[in-house]
């Protein structure tokens, strides 16, 4: 079996134990898949026709907008169409999506696979931070999506009555406020209903399309053909390449494909993609390129490309394909959160973020969680953008610099990949690696010409989570090295302990961030109390680089003698820390845990400011207040809130 048919195999086990059916044959679990992955995958690659033609032709940064003739619409229909192959097809579907980690995707998932690949090495470093920089940019993103989807469709509005042009931004209000507040029930109930609208939505895509390329369907013909991209920018130049950064608005969502390649597999996304997705976008660009080119005047055309995809919708089924299109952009904006949920619980396990409340909405599936700090955070950046922006055109500006920023990215993490993993040769590496590039770098420097007109919130946004994810990782390093320094070794402790505390009936567990020396917590309570309970367990949580660990690899204990182990537990990044229920598993550690006969001993630490060169003094208050306001290890660990201890330490970083 290869490692690709073993991942789609894994993800349709998932999909079946989550939906509560077995997958069938392994044909018939790709289609079903396939079908799953168009309601979460490409929502928001998806609502692009409703705002990328559009933006392409507008004026930006006080350069004016291309003109609407035969030479310009083939130009850009061409540019989209390659745009999709080249960016979706080729780099992620049939490149990118390959680098999994045990099944999983996504900048993180890359990151953690070169970390465990490279063991520390010192070249992986700048491909670590520049996955972390990916992963903050992905959070302006999830805060844009919503608001640049949301109110693209709500604008639709207006041409169903006039009279909701001034009620557009409360409506769009409205729908967020309204998309952020049921987060806490969960989407299972709703994310049936995906598959079935976003097919409605895409075939409904498709069939506006052919409606207007009846009338020219030679434009099909000039969409393929790569030259007329060429004429393009030969035409225009630097307008041509301003252009480029409302032309990637295309593609923005072909992230999400490797993001969510753990749900669904790697042949159903390109299953869907190929067969389905990419049709039904391109016969709508070309349709609505179809429409304007058919107008007998330009006075006509120039009418129409002011807002191209409502204007092609007939006037008798207006308002039910704005509906459709706004339940797409909220199925869409639904995906981007649900993703921001995932993408913080594995920073979380992988060390960039202090522990948060996590609440699982679903007893039967494990993705289905909810962050509240995460949920109420993105709500009010949104609602910000929303009312400072006001509409999807002015929003465009700012949309496009963390999606350019995190392909590109992805790119440079590919090429480790290539040369580090897979051991390609350079001269095979370099000219795919170098085509990538140079798409990527085209993009992302038509998309920098955005900055000053609001391209810099994506950027402020990305700079100021990469601050707190680069001061968490490096705060926590130094606070172990700080507690590991002149730490006495377990086994020489548990022999001084023994002969002089008072055993007690009954189990204690004390938390330990390391798997060397005493936790401060045992310290002090034999200080204090001066007894010891009469089997003595030091629990350390190990986080490893791969998504889910297996069973049998869960627990491994060392007996110390004297009634003392050190046992540690470890952990996928994706999966729930649950210690009482590992405990229940583990009978190697002096007989079974009995949850009403065992204490939970754990640590809290206050930071002392120190003259010790560790990180800025800034930085240093900044890692203090996350770690003041991270969620009690009680809750993350999910212990028995009745049966846990805290011991304060003061620790110098």
């Amino acid at each position: 079996m290869s490692s690709s048919d073993k991942t789609d195999g894994e993800a349709a086990a998932r999909f079946a134990h989550q939906h509560g059916h077995s997958s069938g044959h392994a044909q018939g679990g790709v289609v079903k898949l396939a079908i799953g992955a168009v309601g979460v995958v490409f929502g928001d690659i998806g609502t692009s026709p409703l705002y990328a033609f559009r933006e392409t032709f507008a004026s930006h940064h006080g350069v004016p907008g291309i003109q609407v003739d035969p030479v310009h619409i083939h130009g850009v229909l061409s540019l989209v169409f390659w745009s999709m192959m080249i960016v979706v097809t080729f780099k992620y579907v049939l490149t990118i999506m390959k680098a999994d980690n045990k099944g999983e995707g996504g900048s993180l998932a890359l990151l953690a696979l070169i970390n465990r690949k490279s063991r520390g090495r010192k070249w992986a470093a700048p491909f670590v931070l520049l996955g972390v920089f990916a992963t903050a940019l992905f959070y302006g993103d999830s805060m844009i999506t919503p608001a640049m989807s949301v109110l693209s469709a709500t604008e639709g509005l207006q041409y169903v009555h006039p009279g909701f042009k001034a009620w557009i931004v409360p409506i769009a209000i409205a729908i967020l406020v309204c998309l952020f507040a049921i987060q806490s029930r969960g989407t299972e109930r709703v994310g049936r209903l995906f598959g079935p609208i976003m097919l409605v939505y895409f075939a409904t895509l498709a069939g506006l399309g052919l409606m207007h390329l009846s009338a020219m369907p030679g434009i099909v013909l000039e969409t393929l053909n790569p030259l007329n991209a060429v004429q393009f920018f030969i035409t225009d130049g630097f307008r041509a390449f301003v252009a480029m950064g409302s032309v990637v608005l295309a593609v923005t969502g072909a992230e999400a494909l490797y993001a969510d390649m753990g749900h669904f597999g790697r042949k159903p996304i390109g299953l869907s993609w190929l067969t389905f997705v990419l049709p039904a976008l391109m016969l709508n660009y070309m349709g609505q390129g179809a429409m304007v080119l058919s107008q007998p005047t330009p006075e006509a055309a120039y009418a129409l490309i002011k807002d191209p995809f409502f204007l092609m919708i007939p006037a008798a089924i207006q308002l039910p394909v704005v509906v459709l299109a706004l339940l797409a952009t909220i199925i869409a904006s639904q995906a981007v959160i649900s993703g921001a949920f995932s993408l913080t619980q594995q920073a979380i396990q992988l060390g960039f973020m202090p522990r948060m409340q996590i609440k699982h909405t679903s007893a039967s599936t494990a993705g289905q969680i909810y962050i509240p700090v995460v949920n109420w955070g993105l709500m009010i950046m949104v609602l910000l953008l929303v009312l400072f922006f006001r509409s999807s055109s002015n929003l465009a500006a700012a949309y496009g610099i963390a999606v350019t920023g995190a392909m590109f990215i992805d790119t440079i993490l590919l090429a480790a990949v290539l040369v580090s993993l897979w051991r390609w040769p350079w001269w095979k590496a370099a000219p795919l690696v170098a085509v990538f590039c140079a798409v990527d770098m085209a993009y992302l420097g038509a998309n920098l010409l955005k900055v000053p007109y609001g391209g810099w919130v994506p950027l402020v946004i990305g700079l100021a989570i990469f601050t707190l994810l680069t001061s968490w990782s490096r705060g926590r390093a130094l606070m172990r090295a700080s507690m590991a320094e002149g730490s006495i070794p377990m086994e020489v402790f548990a022999k001084s302990a023994h002969s002089s505390a008072t055993r007690v009936p009954g189990t204690a567990i004390f938390m330990a961030s390391t798997a060397a020396g005493v936790p401060s917590a045992l310290l002090h309570n034999i200080k204090h109390n001066k007894v010891l309970h009469e089997r003595v367990v030091i629990l350390t949580v190990a986080i490893q680089d791969v998504p889910y660990v297996d069973e049998a690899e869960r627990c491994s204990v060392k007996d110390l003698g004297q009634g003392f182990y050190r046992m540690s537990l470890r952990y996928g990044f994706l999966e729930e820390t649950d210690v009482p229920d590992a405990l229940k598993r583990a009978d190697i550690c002096g007989g079974p845990f009995d949850m009403m006969k065992t204490s939970f001993f754990l640590s809290r630490q206050t930071l002392l400011p120190s003259a010790k060169p560790g990180m800025a003094l800034w930085r240093e208050k900044l890692f203090a207040w996350m770690l003041r306001n991270a969620a009690s290890a009680m809750e993350f660990f999910r212990l028995p809130t009745n049966r846990v201890v805290e011991l304060g330490s003061q620790v110098e970083i």
